[in-house]
């Protein structure tokens, strides 16, 4: 059992290591990206890589505050679920309603894999491929995508 500093330490590490391990790729549009913190260009609207005791997920949060503009890039969302899909190679897991201790309500849809622990030093070259894997993917996806859900927003 990690104290609660050798935990924090253990975090960062791990993260960086997954930072360096991404620096050969770039985006679908050819720049170079921080991919820990991928910008969708959309206030409000994030990808995140979570890990936790349940596993590991990458997860695209629609956090917009109308909850009528919400519902329609929700809407649109599972217009692109076909292609989304194919893309990610994977369903998803889609919540309308999602809830979390910081924030009530948004829209989330997320692909994880509950069987690999970030503490286990052992999964630590499975997660990063499915981190990776399911990154370049959906920054393929995005890239095609974006312009649809920008037009929706501003």
């Amino acid at each position: 059992m990690l104290s609660k500093e050798e935990h924090k330490l253990y975090k960062i590490t791990f993260w960086d290591e997954f930072k360096k391990h991404m620096q050969k790729h770039r985006s679908a549009s050819g720049k170079k990206i921080n991919w820990l913190q991928y910008r969708t260009g959309l206030k409000n609207i994030f990808l995140r890589l979570e890990t936790d005791k349940k596993g590991i997920r990458i997860c695209f949060d629609i956090q917009l505050k109308e909850p009528s503009v919400r519902e329609i890039v929700w809407e649109q969302m599972g217009e692109l679920k076909k292609v989304l899909r194919d893309e990610m190679e994977d369903e998803g897991i889609w919540e309308e309603h999602f809830y979390n201790e910081t924030i009530n309500d948004f829209c989330r849809i997320y692909w994880e894999e509950s069987s690999l622990n970030y503490l286990d030093l052992n999964h630590r070259k499975s997660i990063f491929n499915f981190f990776e894997n399911k990154l370049i993917r959906f920054d393929r996806f995005y890239d095609n995508y974006k312009d649809i859900l920008i037009n929706l927003i501003d």
